[in-house]
C-alpha cells in the first residue's frame, strides 16, 4: 500500500510536515521505505528534529520492522554524533526501553555501557531501565557492576533505583545480596518491604517473610503485603489455617486475596472448604472459576467441574485449559478434545501452548491419528514454537499414534530442542520396539553435548531392555553414573534388573539388586520373578516370590506366577498348594483385557468376556477366519514355492 502524501501548496517541497503527519499512519515495512526514500530524496534525513521524532513514534511501535527502523535512525543521525546530545539521556533512554522490555533484554545492557564509556549522562530512568534487562536474564554480574557504579553517583541513594536493585538481586535469585542492601538501605516504603517479603516467600522462607511482615510500619502495609503472606502460608496444609487467619485479619480484600486462598484449599485438598469461599466471594474472575475447576477434577468430581464450567459465564483460555486438563487426568480423553473445539468454535478462542499440549495429549491417548494431524496443521498455520512443550507434545502424539516416522520428522526439523524433545523421541522409539535406534539417539546426545536427565536413561534403559540390547544397557548405565554424575533412581535399577533378566541373566539380575543403595520395590520383584518363570531358574524364583507375597499377600500376579513356575517343573503339589493358598485368601487371578479404539470409542476384550454388544459377529467372523479357504492356502503355498 501506497502512503500519500497531500502537501499544502504553500509549503516547500522538502517541508517535515508532510512526513511527520505520515509517520502515524505507518505500520509495515513498505511503509518505512517510503518514509527512508523520502526523508532521502528531500534532505530531511538531516533534520534533526525530524529524525528525533521518527525514533520517538516508532521506538514503541508493536511493529517489529518499525522498532528496527527507529533504531537504525537512532545509531546512524544520534547516537554520538551531536555533542549536545551528550547531556540528554532522553533518546537513549527510548531505545534501551526498547531492548530491555523487548526480545533482546541483554543488548540494553551493552547500549547502557556504551553510553557510560563515551560520556553520554545517564539519569535514574536509564539505570532503572538497564537493571530491568538484567533482572529479565539472569545477570547477577553485570547488576552488581551497576550497584557499584551507582553507589560513586549522587543518585545512588536514590530510594526507587534502590528497590530496583532489590528487585534485579531477587530476580535472579540472590535473596542475600537482596537483603544485604535492604539492611543498609536508610529509608524504606512499603516497595522495599513487599519486595523482601515476596522474595523470602518465593524462596520458601515463610518464617523470615513473617518477621519482616510483623516489623512492617503499619502504614506501609497494603495489599501486596498481606496477599504476599496469605500466598506464602496458603501452599501449604501445615499453613493453610495461618493463612485463614491471616485472610480474617485483612482490612480490605481483593480478587487476589480471594484467589490466593481458593488455591491454597484446592492444593491441600480441601475443595469444600474452597467452595465455600467461592460462593462468598464479592466478585469472581477467571482465575476463580479455574482454580474451582481444577480442584473438582483433581478430586475426581469431573461431574462438578463440568457443571462449573458450563455455569462460567464468559470462558477464557484458562477456564477451557483447565476444564481439557481436568477431563485428560480423568481419562475423559474425546471430553478433552470436544472442549477444545468449542474453544476454537463456539467461543472464537485462540488456545495457547499449554491448550495445544493437553489436546494432543488427549489424542495421544486416543490414537486419532486424523485429529493430530489436524491440530499440527493449526500449528504450523499459526507458526506456533515447537522448541517449548507443544513440541514436545506432538512428538509424543505421532509416536503414540503409531507414526513414529512423523515423530522423528517433527523431531528434526525443530531447530531449538531442549533435553524434554529428546526424551519424547527416544521414548517414542522405546514403544515401538526400535531399541537400537533409541540407543542411537541417545549417543547422537552425547556427540552434541545435550546434557540428558534421569529421564532419558529411563527411556533408552527400557528400550535396551525391550530390544535385548544387553551391553548398551549396562553402557548407559555406567554413563549415567561416571559420565553425568547422576544418582540412579528406583526406576533406572528396574530397567537394569529388566535388560538382565530378559537377556536370561538372572543371577546378575538378583546381585543388582542385592547390592542396590536403595530398598526395591514390588515392581523390582515382580521383574525378577517373572525373569525366573520365564527361564526355568526355580532357585531364585522361589524365594523371590515368598518375599513378594510376604510384602503384599493380596496382589494375586505374585502367586500366579509362582503356580505357573512350579507347573513348568511339573511340581503339581505345589502348584495345587498355591491355588488353595489363593483360594482361601479370596484372591482371583486378574484375566487378561485388551483393547481396540474404533472411530473414538474405546472397545475392551477381557478373557472368555461375552458381554460386549456385537459378540455373535465378532465370534462368527473369528471362525470364519480360522476357517481354512482353500483358495488363499493355494495361493500362500504358491508364493512361498516361487520366492
Amino acid at each position: 500500500m501506497q502512503l500519500s502524501v497531500s502537501a499544502n501548496s504553500n509549503q516547500p517541497w522538502n517541508s517535515a510536515l508532510p512526513t511527520i503527519h505520515l509517520l502515524r499512519k505507518c505500520k509495515s515495512e513498505n511503509h518505512i521505505d517510503q518514509i527512508h526514500a523520502r526523508i532521502i530524496t528531500t534532505g530531511l534525513i538531516t533534520n534533526t528534529s525530524l529524525t528525533t521524532k521518527i525514533v520517538l513514534n516508532f521506538i514503541s511501535s508493536p511493529h517489529s520492522s518499525l522498532v528496527h527502523f527507529a533504531r537504525y535512525i537512532f545509531f546512524s543521525r544520534h547516537a554520538l554524533q551531536d555533542p549536545r546530545e551528550l547531556e540528554d539521556p532522553f533518546l537513549w533512554n527510548a531505545v534501551i526501553k526498547s531492548y530491555s522490555h523487548g526480545s533482546e533484554p541483554v543488548k540494553a545492557v551493552t547500549l547502557f555501557s556504551d553510553m557510560v564509556d563515551n560520556g553520554v549522562s545517564v539519569d535514574r530512568f536509564s539505570f532503572s531501565l538497564v537493571l530491568k534487562a538484567c533482572s529479565r536474564v539472569g545477570l547477577v554480574r553485570e547488576g552488581m557492576q551497576i550497584h557499584g557504579l551507582l553507589r560513586k553517583l549522587e543518585i545512588g541513594c536514590d530510594l526507587y533505583l534502590q528497590n530496583c536493585l532489590i528487585s534485579c538481586y531477587l530476580k535472579c535469585g540472590c535473596l542475600e545480596l537482596a537483603h544485604r542492601l535492604f539492611s543498609r538501605m536508610e529509608k524504606l516504603d512499603s516497595v522495599s518491604y513487599n519486595s523482601m517479603i515476596d522474595g523470602y516467600v518465593k524462596c520458601g522462607m515463610i518464617d523470615s517473610a513473617r518477621l519482616l511482615f510483623d516489623s512492617m510500619p503499619a502504614e506501609e502495609k497494603n495489599l501486596n503485603s498481606w496477599n504476599s503472606m496469605i500466598c506464602g502460608y496458603a501452599q501449604s496444609e501445615d499453613g493453610l489455617e495461618v493463612a485463614v487467619k491471616l485472610f480474617d485479619d485483612m482490612p480490605e480484600k481483593d480478587l487476589v486475596s480471594w484467589n490466593s486462598m481458593i488455591d491454597g484449599c484446592v492444593k491441600c485438598g480441601r475443595i469444600e472448604d474452597a467452595r465455600e469461599l467461592f460462593d462468598r466471594m464479592p466478585k469472581r474472575d477467571a482465575v476463580s472459576w479455574a482454580s474451582m475447576i481444577d480442584g473438582y477434577a483433581k478430586s475426581w468430581s469431573i461431574e462438578i467441574a463440568a457443571a462449573m464450567f458450563e455455569e462460567m459465564p464468559d470462558k477464557d483460555v484458562i477456564a477451557c485449559n483447565s476444564m481439557m486438563a481436568g477431563y485428560l487426568q480423568n481419562g475423559f480423553f474425546m471430553e478433552a478434545l470436544d472442549v477444545f473445539h468449542y474453544m476454537t468454535g463456539e467461543c472464537d478462542l485462540i488456545p495457547d501452548d499449554t491448550s495445544l499440549s493437553i489436546v494432543l495429549s488427549a489424542i495421544a491417548q486416543l490414537g486419532q491419528l486424523d485429529e493430530g494431524i489436524a491440530i499440527h496443521g493449526y500449528i504450523e498455520e499459526n507458526k506456533t514454537f515447537l522448541g517449548g512443550k507443544v513440541g514436545v507434545s506432538l512428538i509424543d502424539m505421532y509416536s503414540k499414534c503409531g507414526s513414529v516416522e512423523d515423530a522423528m520428522f517433527v523431531f528434526r526439523n525443530i531447530k531449538e530442542k531442549d533435553v524434554d524433545h529428546w526424551n519424547a523421541m527416544i521414548g517414542g522409539l522405546a514403544i515401538h520396539g526400535l531399541g537400537e535406534s533409541a540407543f542411537a539417539l541417545f549417543m547422537e546426545m552425547e556427540r552434541i553435548c545435550v546434557e540428558p536427565d534421569d529421564i532419558t536413561f529411563i527411556g533408552v534403559l527400557s528400550a535396551c531392555a525391550h530390544a535385548g540390547l544387553v551391553k548398551e544397557g549396562l553402557i548407559c548405565f555406567e554413563i549415567m553414573r561416571r559420565i553425568h554424575k547422576l544418582e540412579p533412581k528406583l526406576q533406572h535399577y528396574g530397567c537394569i534388573v529388566d535388560i538382565l533378566g530378559r537377556a536370561g541373566h538372572v543371577e546378575e539380575a538378583w546381585r543388582v539388586i542385592e547390592e542396590m543403595p536403595i530398598e526395591a520395590n514390588d515392581v523390582i520383584w515382580r521383574t525378577l520373578l517373572s525373569a525366573c518363570r520365564n527361564h526355568g531358574n526355580l532357585s531364585i524364583g522361589e524365594p523371590v516370590a515368598k518375599h513378594l507375597i510376604n510384602l503384599d499377600s493380596s496382589n494375586s500376579s505374585s502367586y500366579v506366577l509362582l503356580s505357573n513356575m512350579y507347573a513348568g517343573f511339573g511340581m503339581w503339589n505345589e502348584v495345587n498348594m498355591v491355588r488353595t493358598m489363593m483360594k482361601e485368601r479370596n484372591l482371583k487371578k486378574i484375566p487378561g483385557c485388551s483393547w481396540i479404539e474404533l472411530e473414538g470409542i474405546v472397545h475392551e476384550f477381557f478373557v472368555q468376556d461375552k458381554s460386549h454388544p456385537r459378540v455373535a459377529e465378532i465370534f462368527l467372523l473369528l471362525d470364519n477366519m480360522s476357517t481354512p479357504n482353500p483358495e488363499i492356502t493355494c495361493c500362500r503355498n504358491y508364493n512361498l514355492v516361487e520366492s
